[in-house]
């Protein structure tokens, strides 16, 4: 076996978005979308995974599992049901679910946005306006000013790139555009609605009398790689692709640098704009162009994606480079829809991580729940905790069994191994 002694200082929890697991029918964009017909199971995302009723019980089972960290995010559309209407019964919900996180001991990171937006920001133009930065802002406000004082970890907005390739450049998602140019306003205008949003927070918290403040950005980074490393036009798609994928919305967001194509509309002097490095991590690209494509023979997860463990490192290392902070990994899971090789994978990239000297300090597994997944519906399945969606029952499943023990042994031993991973290997 391979040994794994995990990092002395890092937390171990479970990633989730409010969309994908909470439910409930009203005004947002992803509701909209599966209106339209484009989930691919037909999957209703005013289902989900029910918990917004069973905050309670899921937030009990959280605990008994160990779960040292949650990382959660807001629905705008249920808080801001209106424009500049904020439901107060919906924030009180939300403030009840973060004092039972922190008397559990299980502390909370909160995502302000997560690729959906509510119907009547979108009808004002969206992402694509950056007139429309001042309607987040107040959001963030009424938030941090309501929910700050149980909670001191923040993330603006969840992968601004993917949100604006998937959504206005391929339109395969939510407001649904096709325009290389509108991607990399949106692009723009949310790298710029961070750093206002950053000091935002930070302001206000520091009004309230509170210390200890972290905001980030979590960044979608992938390895980049050419299929050929001898030929020169693989080399060079493969830079480029990882240029204006990541590194240049990186930049701009750690250290307030718009490069071309993208434009700063905060209006702000170059600095820091993050206290953390926020990494969402699952794959690598093989590239020959501009499109995505994964390595001959390779392993690969349920949908398909190269499984590639040492890439989060290399990833990291990257922003590294860019700006030197704590590094937390915000995403990193896999599509295994049988629980076949997911202690596999968890251990691969929990050993990558360890085997490194870099400032590793939180790993969020993506997910804890089995969810809506987007485009894919339930169909799709990343969590540690099955759930039944006819009765919404839940079960921790093997690799859920697996998270826990290593939690709480903070190393694999040889019992561990042939208990969970012996028998484990990756689909190629």
């Amino acid at each position: 076996m391979s040994r794994l002694d995990i990092k002395k200082d890092l937390l171990l929890g479970t990633a989730g978005s409010a969309t994908q697991i909470d439910g409930g029918d009203f005004g947002h964009t992803w509701n909209l979308w599966y209106s339209a017909g484009k989930i691919r199971d037909g999957s209703d995302p005013a289902v989900a995974a029910g918990h917004w009723e069973r905050w309670r019980s899921d937030a009990m089972l959280m605990a008994r599992m160990g779960i040292q960290t949650c990382r959660m995010s807001i629905e705008w559309a249920r808080v801001e049901p209106s424009e500049g209407c904020f439901d107060e019964y919906a924030i009180d919900h939300l403030k009840e679910e973060l004092m039972l996180l922190n008397g559990l001991g299980i502390r909370p990171l909160i995502t302000l946005h997560h690729f959906t937006n509510p119907v009547w920001f979108e009808v004002c133009g969206g992402w694509d306006e950056p007139k429309n930065i001042v309607y987040f802002l107040r959001y963030v406000e009424r938030m941090v000013r309501r929910l700050g004082h149980l909670c001191d970890d923040y993330i603006t907005i969840n992968e601004p790139n993917v949100y604006a390739l998937n959504g206005c450049r391929d339109g395969i998602w939510p407001p649904g555009k096709k325009s290389m140019q509108s991607a990399m306003r949106t692009m723009s205008v949310m790298a710029s609605a961070h750093i206002r949003a950053y000091r935002l927070i930070h302001r206000i918290r520091s009004e309230m009398g509170l210390r200890g403040t972290r905001v980030g950005v979590a960044l979608h980074m992938r390895a980049f790689a050419p299929k050929n490393k001898a030929n020169p036009a693989h080399c060079a798609a493969a830079a480029l692709s990882e240029r204006l994928f990541q590194t240049q919305l990186a930049e701009a967001v750690t250290l307030g640098k718009f490069a071309p194509p993208l434009r700063d509309y905060s209006r702000s002097r170059p600095g820091r704009y993050c206290d953390f490095h926020g990494l969402n991590y699952y794959t690598r690209s093989t590239v020959t162009g501009l499109k995505d494509g994964v390595r001959l023979y390779s392993a690969r997860s349920d949908l398909g994606w190269e499984i590639y463990p040492q890439g989060l490192v290399e990833c990291a290392q990257k922003l590294m480079r860019i700006c030197s902070l704590p590094i937390y990994v915000t995403e990193n899971g896999v599509c295994d829809n049988n629980d076949a090789f997911r202690c596999r994978f968890i251990f691969d990239h929990l050993a990558a991580i360890s085997r490194s000297n870099l400032p590793f300090e939180r790993y969020y597994h993506w997910s804890f729940l089995d969810n809506f997944e987007w485009l894919e519906g339930c169909s799709a399945r990343f969590g540690l905790v099955e759930v039944d969606f006819a009765t919404m029952e839940r079960r921790v499943k093997k690799s859920g069994r697996f998270y826990s023990e290593l939690i709480k042994q903070r190393e694999v031993t040889q019992e561990l191994y042939d208990e969970f991973l012996a028998m484990e290997s990756y689909h190629h």
